[in-house]
């Protein structure tokens, strides 16, 4: 957070400061919410969570180096310098819209109900090209993950790529105040967080609060397949990506390797991009195309867009697949939702061997959660899925909607029990649910399964 000191820090919040002793000028060069993380410089910011109540660690973030705290109240016996406030989420809002104006990089913005950690990875991929990029650290994109993102932006840096994901009205309204992004990309709108959002074009109505942040003639790049998106086109300087003939930005000759490459080339008026993605699934010529439309955008070169493309990495447990030697495994078990699941399920088809299914409940979907959980059943089925593989009380929906040799447990550690009885060397296996499913242990598990050993008496 280059540029504010502790003084300036307290004026913007608005509240008092607590033992300042001589750190009134101090600059704040970074923010964090860890204590074991804190270091010179750093803001330690006292979050009340769930499990524990980030004032309990203030003595600790000072012992570690921390510069300045932000708190609700000082406990007993902590003699650093501390900015109190009502509430530290709303303070600490403050001071990254400040922080921001300070900020004379180009900063974008990612959003959407699918995809964002691979759009963002993947833009910032092909903008790496050619400037210092600064980027979300994995996928620290709420109320609590931007204002770290966002301090994270060096002297150093020519270009930020920041994800912003919500599931509440309001806060992307909360985001796009402390980002006031430059640029803003949308990757589409689906079926997530619809516990709190309603329905899609609530979903739109909620992901579009930021652009009453941005500047009437900022750079909005869009999905043009999607037809949630379309009042975007209304928009100046609006730019569409997609499969479609219509979209500004587009894809043809589409290849699906199964070793985990697809090729294509991108079309933007008379400019042909011939690139290879180092990822598997066709879904990923999407992501592809946001990187070149985010390149374009900036002006970058066919040879830098096509370079960025092929640089691109898979982050975490989104898609990444593997072959263990006995199986050709989709680890795909982050996050999940309806749209993400059939995409998951269209790349499952397109890989040799017997398809299966091994999946977790979609969390926050509302009242229609068993309806959707019945129909992935049925659309797994319809793609000619062999073995469906499911735990979880809504994935008894799941297993009626797949029909026939549909397996269903109601607890995971029952899964876990029989799985490895139920597959064969040679399978394609996707593993995928959302995040509070906890599939990571499904996953873990059959990048070591050995079917030789289960044979051994």
């Amino acid at each position: 957070m280059f540029g504010l000191t502790v003084s300036e820090a307290a004026a913007i919040c608005g509240g008092s400061v607590s033992n300042m002793h001589s750190a009134a000028a101090a600059e704040l060069t970074g923010l964090t919410i860890d204590s074991r993380s804190a270091s010179p410089g750093d803001l330690f910011v006292a979050y009340r969570g769930e499990k524990t109540d980030g004032h309990l660690y203030l003595a600790s973030a000072f012992q570690n180096g921390a510069t300045c705290a932000l708190a609700e109240y000082v406990p007993e016996g902590v003699s650093g310098p501390v900015i109190v406030c009502e509430d530290v989420q709303s303070a600490l809002e403050k001071l990254m819209a400040a922080f921001r104006s300070k900020v004379t990089i180009p900063v974008i913005g990612i959003t959407g109900s699918v995809g964002k950690t691979t759009a963002k990875e993947m833009v910032a991929a092909v903008l790496a090209q050619h400037f210092r990029v600064h980027k979300t650290a994995g996928n620290k994109n709420n109320t609590i993950g931007v204002p770290l993102s966002l301090a994270g932006i060096s002297p150093a840096d020519e270009i930020a790529v920041l994800e912003m994901g919500i599931n509440h009205f309001g806060e992307m309204d909360h985001l796009g105040a402390m980002v006031q992004p430059d640029l803003m990309l949308y990757t589409r709108i689906g079926h997530a967080h619809l516990e709190f959002l309603g329905d899609l074009n609530g979903v739109f109505r909620a992901k579009t609060e930021v652009l009453a942040h941005m500047k009437p003639d900022a750079p909005v790049l869009y999905n043009g397949d999607d037809p949630y998106l379309q009042p975007l086109s209304a928009r100046e300087n609006s730019l569409s990506f997609g499969k479609g003939e219509q979209c500004d930005v587009r894809a043809r000759k589409i290849q699906v390797n199964p070793e985990g490459t697809v090729l294509c080339e991108i079309i933007s008026r008379d400019r042909v991009i011939p690139v290879t993605i180092p990822a598997f699934g066709e879904h990923m010529v999407y992501a592809a195309l946001e990187g070149a439309a985010a390149g374009l955008a900036y002006g970058l070169s066919d040879a830098e867009i096509a370079a960025g493309i092929a640089s691109y990495q898979t982050v975490g447990r989104r898609f990444s697949c593997i072959d263990t030697g006995f199986l050709r495994l989709i680890d795909d078990c982050y996050n999940a939702n309806p749209d993400s699941m059939m995409s998951s399920i269209d790349s499952l088809v397109e890989l040799p061997g017997r398809h299966v299914c091994v999946l977790g409940e979609m969390l926050e979907l509302g009242e229609g959660a068993k309806r959707m959980h019945h129909e992935i059943g049925a659309y797994a089925r319809q793609k000619g899925v062999d073995l469906l593989i499911a735990s979880g009380t809504l994935c008894s929906h799941m297993a009626e909607g797949f029909g026939e040799e549909a397996h269903y447990y109601p607890e995971k550690a029952e899964l876990l029990a029989v799985l490895p009885k139920l597959l064969r060397k040679g399978d394609a296996v996707l593993v995928k649910a959302s995040l509070g499913s906890a599939y990571a242990e499904v996953s873990d598990m059959l990048k070591n399964w050995n079917p030789e050993e289960e044979r051994v008496p």
